[in-house]
């Protein structure tokens, strides 16, 4: 992010722009809106401009703007569209502290002006560096639609009510008084006219505060292998709500981005063989910030009920009395088998698959090696990195193939994804030369689909041969 947004206050600031023409016209059609003291040299300026002027919404200098006319002003826009006079207004400007803005310029500017929607005072700003203006104006075209205008003064009305809201307790019973008032009270209220909204706002005041507080309540959330839009609508709804999100290692910073800013974020990360947090302590601070009232979000890479330790969570939860939902995400194999243009099952194949674990908290798993290692079998191995050899090892023992497929893949569903195409003969060292840092995911018996057409081919020309 190169440009870090910011609301600035402008009640009384001066800002000031040079030039008179179309480019200056729809600057200052925005910045008129604020309550800042605007000051414009145009040295020609447009008609509408100078109805502006006259009009006392800003004042009009008509000649070029010199060494001195940008002392005390906050903000600065070069809008003579000549690039000559935009660098010396710009330098001017720089020399006496104000930020600076040149018009279609944005390696020389200071700032950018964002496209906005105008909800006074709610005010939202869509900014793109300048890579894409044609799609922050599709963006902004959007919001318009969904935003109705009644917002704004709904937001007003709202802004002078908030001292007496400080009666309910700070956070969860305060969030929810404001959740309704913009979610149903204000907006049926609004059609009524303004005097009913604050009748709505005193109803609806009285009526939380002789509400007893709420129970916290805990959503077991999966959030996928890692691609944020892989996200299920109710894991994001989960995250809006959420007081706090106590997360697992594996969970992306995209999908942890997706939090509310005011939410307490804990890291509860175990890794396989290393550092972790123990489950018992992670049970505890679920139940912990649930008995406060507090909306619990518990984070889970890929689905939480695919070796999620999901029942002992539950179990503690129930223990404390407190309400909970299971959010289910898209596990691992699910997103690796797509991303290497397979199916799980296939007619013909194979009409069953096995998910395993290549360790548990005792080390490494054992499983029914004798039926995975049966010709035909598919079975997808989480936490597999480290115990490859051991399930190399045993599979081999117990008459497998030596040339069954396996495919592991890298960081599922991300962008940094790798697919590592071998046999099972050559499981380990492949899978250690390879160097994986992120988590993977081994498939027992199945090839991505373009190495299989591949051998498909060869084959075929073989016989002809």
């Amino acid at each position: 992010m190169n440009h870090f947004p910011i609301f600035l206050a402008t009640q009384g600031r001066r800002i000031v722009l040079s030039g008179g023409g179309d480019a200056a016209l729809a600057k200052l059609r925005l910045l008129l809106k604020t309550e800042a003291k605007v000051t414009v040299f145009a040295a020609k300026p447009a008609p509408e401009l100078q109805a502006w002027a006259a009009a006392d919404q800003l004042t009009l200098i008509e000649r070029s703007m010199d060494v001195g006319d940008t002392l005390c002003a906050a903000l600065f826009y070069a809008a003579d569209e000549d690039a000559t006079e935009d660098a010396r207004t710009a330098a001017i400007a720089r020399a006496d502290g104000a930020l600076v803005n040149i018009v279609d310029n944005l390696h020389d500017s200071q700032f950018i002006t964002p496209a906005i929607v105008d909800r006074d005072p709610v005010t939202v700003a869509i900014g793109t560096e300048g890579a894409a203006p044609v799609l922050a104006r599709a963006i902004k075209k959007d919001l318009e639609e969904k935003l109705p205008a009644s917002l704004g003064t709904l937001a007003r009305i709202g802004k002078g009510f908030r001292a007496m809201a400080e009666k309910l307790p700070f956070g969860v019973a305060r969030r929810d008084f404001w959740a309704e008032y913009y979610d149903t009270a204000g907006p049926r209220a609004i059609a009524h006219g303004e005097a009913e909204v604050e009748v709505a706002l005193d109803t609806l005041l009285d009526k939380h505060l002789n509400t007893q507080a709420k129970a916290g309540h805990v959503d077991l959330v999966g959030a996928g292998p890692g691609d944020p839009d892989l996200l299920t609508l109710k894991a994001r709804k989960a995250l809006d709500k959420a007081d706090v999100v106590i997360y697992d290692r594996l969970v992306t910073p995209e999908i942890l981005e997706l939090a509310r800013r005011e939410a307490i974020m804990i890291d509860a990360g175990k890794e396989g063989f290393g550092k972790a947090m123990a489950q018992d302590d992670i049970n505890a601070l679920i139940v912990e910030h649930g008995s406060k009232g507090h909306h619990v979000v518990r984070l889970k890479a890929g689905d939480p009920t695919v070796f999620g330790r999901l029942d002992e969570e539950i179990e503690a939860i129930e223990a404390a009395d407190l309400s909970y939902t299971i959010v289910p995400g898209i596990t691992a194999a699910s997103a690796a088998v797509a991303g290497i243009g397979q199916s799980l099952t296939k007619r013909g194949r194979n009409s069953a698959v096995r998910f395993i674990t290549g360790h548990d908290t005792k080390g490494y798993a054992d499983h029914d090696w004798r039926a995975l290692a049966e010709t035909g079998q598919v079975a997808a191995i989480y936490m597999g990195k480290k115990s490859a050899r051991f399930v190399q090892g045993r599979l081999l023992m117990h008459g497998a193939n030596p040339d069954t497929p396996v495919t592991v893949i890298e960081n599922v569903s991300r962008a940094d994804q790798r697919v590592l195409a071998t046999t099972l003969a050559e499981m380990e060292p492949t899978i250690s030369a390879a160097g994986l840092s992120g988590p993977a995911l081994t498939f027992l018996g199945l090839a991505p689909r373009a190495a299989v057409a591949a051998a498909s081919s060869y084959d075929l020309q073989q016989e002809a041969l």
